[in-house]
């Protein structure tokens, strides 16, 4: 089997109302943007990867028909090594792995998970928030998830005195599992710098979090190269230390557990490492005594890719983005059929590959 050719597409999807994304100072999101590529082969299966975009899109079609034209989409160790090169002079190219898997177990007949020996099984979800909220407003937000039988929340800080909207959250809802994420990891600045932390700041907020009690994790307080910093955090409290989605490649990964920085590594598969990869790092985490639950808010192929991998390798929770207008038919609206969690949890989808479907409308409503 070879490659024939690689198509983009950038879609986009036009939000309710505006939606105030934390890792987005001061900018009101008011549409979901995505490039999503399709790669041919030779004997007419066709496979699909997305990564987020921006407005009017990032075109780069052309580069990545010139490194996979002919090459056998089974052979993902080779063309990693040319998706190496353009990690190196272009945007990430970790979303464009995923299409591989999903020629490879289109294929075979199989889903992406079992091709690395796993079964379908269900995973937990947690509610992840996106926005902050005062304690009033989150505390209806926490009881609407629960209703719909989410069993953990995953709240947004940027300030250390939030820790106060955590603590009302948690007299609120005594027994419920509260993740909370800092977003200090990293940022897209448009409008407002972020707020950072210092590492005295993040000292702070995690004895706070230890007298809330009945915490997940603590999420990215420092920034996601701050390999020492992380470790020093973690030798000091005793709630586990979570991040990595936004790092890149396996190497900072290895920083991480050789530096003994986190409790938790989170590589999102659409943006950090690809399917492959993430199976590595989880594989490292699970040899050092440590969780593999990864950051899964880009879009629906994202999340099935990183649902696929989190299947293979038996996570703990998956991270379900559910704040609206930010809600699964948002970030599934490319395909026919979203993810819906049942009863506080998922499964990955058992038809071969990703497991997907992209209907031809959208595919000819973006050309």
């Amino acid at each position: 089997m070879q490659i024939t050719g690689v198509n983009q597409y950038h879609l986009d999807h036009t939000l309710e109302e505006p939606f105030y994304p934390t890792w987005i100072p001061g900018y009101p999101q008011s549409t979901h943007e995505l490039e999503l590529f399709e790669i041919e082969t030779d004997e007419g299966i066709t496979g699909y990867g997305a990564s987020p975009s921006f407005a009017g899109g990032l075109d780069y079609e052309t580069p990545l028909e010139l490194f996979l034209t002919g090459e056998d989409p089974h052979d993902v160790e080779s063309i990693l090594g040319k998706l190496e090169t353009v990690n190196l002079v272009g945007p990430r190219p970790w979303h464009v792995e995923m299409a591989l898997w999903d020629i490879i177990g289109k294929d075979s007949g199989k889903p992406v998970y079992e091709l690395f020996g796993a079964s379908q099984r269900e995973i937990p979800v947690y509610a992840s928030t996106g926005e902050l909220m005062d304690a009033d407003e989150r505390i209806d937000y926490v009881e609407q998830r629960v209703e719909e039988g989410f069993e953990a929340v995953k709240l947004r800080v940027t300030e250390v005195d939030h820790i106060e909207t955590v603590r009302r959250v948690r007299e609120a809802f005594p027994d419920l599992t509260l993740m909370v994420d800092a977003n200090k990891g990293w940022a897209v600045r448009v409008m407002e710098d972020p707020v950072e932390w210092s590492f005295s700041d993040a000292l702070e907020f995690a004895r706070g979090l230890e007298e809330v009690g009945n915490i997940g994790w603590l999420e990215e307080p420092l920034h996601r190269h701050d390999y020492e910093g992380y470790a020093r955090l973690r030798d000091a409290v005793d709630i586990d230390i979570a991040g990595g989605e936004f790092n890149n490649g396996t190497h900072h990964f290895r920083e991480f557990i050789d530096h003994g920085s986190l409790d938790i590594l989170q590589p999102d598969a659409a943006l950090a490492t690809g399917i492959r990869q993430g199976v590595d790092v989880a594989r490292m985490a699970q040899e050092h005594g440590l969780q593999f639950v990864p950051h899964t808010w880009t879009n629906a192929l994202g999340f099935a890719a990183n649902l696929h991998v989190m299947t293979a390798v038996g996570s703990p929770w998956c991270e379900y983005p559910m704040e609206p207008p930010w809600t699964p038919d948002v970030w599934s609206f490319m395909l026919e059929d979203g993810f819906e969690q049942e009863d506080g949890t998922i499964t990955a989808p058992d038809a071969p590959g990703l497991g997907i479907t992209i209907p031809d409308d959208v595919l000819e409503d973006a050309e």
